[in-house]
């Protein structure tokens, strides 16, 4: 069984690392911050955790959050007997901590993602999954581990979050029981609710509602798309973690098929979120290097805003809806 190699790769290593992705969201920190967790209470190791980039505020509640360590702070010429990829669904997505998963002598892939091409040595991707977090609980009570309050806290964390709190297509029987079996540990679903989802500060509410007034719609309003630019988030005194949700209240809209977010990166380049009541979003976005989930998917492309919504929009039009 291939649960039960992890099980003993884990055993036999002496320095363990475990990596989330760059923008990290609730699911990709939950799983690694409750497979942190796992390793400590099952066996007596302590592991490191790489943060690529930024952790939004809203998740400093999250078990072990604050031993994660930016990629800055990383010895790149260390060499890892294993390192574990969480809610990674591309490589590139863990930017210059390729080079540790590269180099390690292990390398374990846990992901949910459809578009994930199995980069791993060892790899637990499953597509009808809500969550990483989903995932890596399905291994723990495969392989009997035992589970406290913290590790439910944080894949909980992870289950919610990527399930839109239990709105989304992804939300299967399977991961309400696993939520039901967490909540019988004492996880109480309103302050987790709160913590993930009620965090805003004035001017990140402020600016959603300026980004929501400036959307443009366009073909009888089936596809709608705002912009968000540096000097939109200084005007406001916020950062990226206001376009939390952006674009599912743009999708939100009776009319709407396709809805995006295009938003100014610091480098020049432009980040796009996508979400689809129909078409495969991450079909779309594949073709710019993203991917993702069939109605919700990402992708960053290298030129100005408004010449990344022109190639957008163009491979929107080769679907009908």
């Amino acid at each position: 069984m291939e649960v039960a190699k992890l099980n003993d790769i884990i055993k036999s290593s002496k320095n363990i690392l475990i990596a989330s992705h760059v923008n990290p969201d609730g699911d990709t920190l939950g799983a690694m911050c409750g497979l942190y967790e796992l390793i400590k209470l099952n066996f007596k190791k302590r592991c490191d955790m790489l943060a690529v980039s930024k952790i939004p505020d809203k998740f400093k509640f999250i078990p072990n959050i604050e031993s994660a360590k930016h990629i800055d702070d990383f010895d790149k010429s260390r060499e890892y007997d294993l390192v574990i990829n969480v809610d990674v669904a591309a490589l590139d997505r863990i930017c210059d901590g390729i080079t540790l998963f590269k180099k390690a002598k292990n390398r374990v892939n846990i992901d949910h993602h459809k578009t994930n091409n199995g980069y791993g040595d060892l790899n637990f991707v499953d597509g009808d999954a809500s969550s990483a977090s989903e995932v890596i609980y399905s291994i723990a009570k495969k392989l009997k581990w035992e589970i406290n309050l913290k590790i439910a806290t944080c894949l909980y964390a992870g289950i919610l979050t990527d399930t839109g709190s239990f709105r989304f297509n992804n939300t299967t029987p399977r991961a309400l029981e696993y939520a039901a079996e967490m909540i019988r540990m004492g996880i109480v679903p309103n302050d987790m609710f709160r913590s993930c989802y009620e965090t805003y500060t004035k001017g990140m509410v402020l600016c959603q509602a300026y980004c929501v007034e400036k959307a443009v719609f366009l073909d009888d309003d089936k596809i709608v798309y705002t912009t968000v630019f540096r000097k939109d988030m200084e005007k406001y005194n916020t950062d990226e973690e206001f376009a939390e949700g952006l674009t599912e209240r743009l999708r939100a809209v009776t009319s709407t098929q396709v809805a995006f977010v295009a938003k100014e990166m610091k480098n020049g380049g432009c980040k796009i979120s996508m979400r689809s009541k129909s078409v495969d979003v991450a079909e779309i976005c594949s073709v710019f290097g993203g991917g993702g989930h069939k109605h919700a998917a990402g992708c960053t492309l290298k030129c100005n805003v408004e010449e990344a919504i022109k190639k957008i929009l163009h491979e929107i039009r080769k679907y009908e809806f």
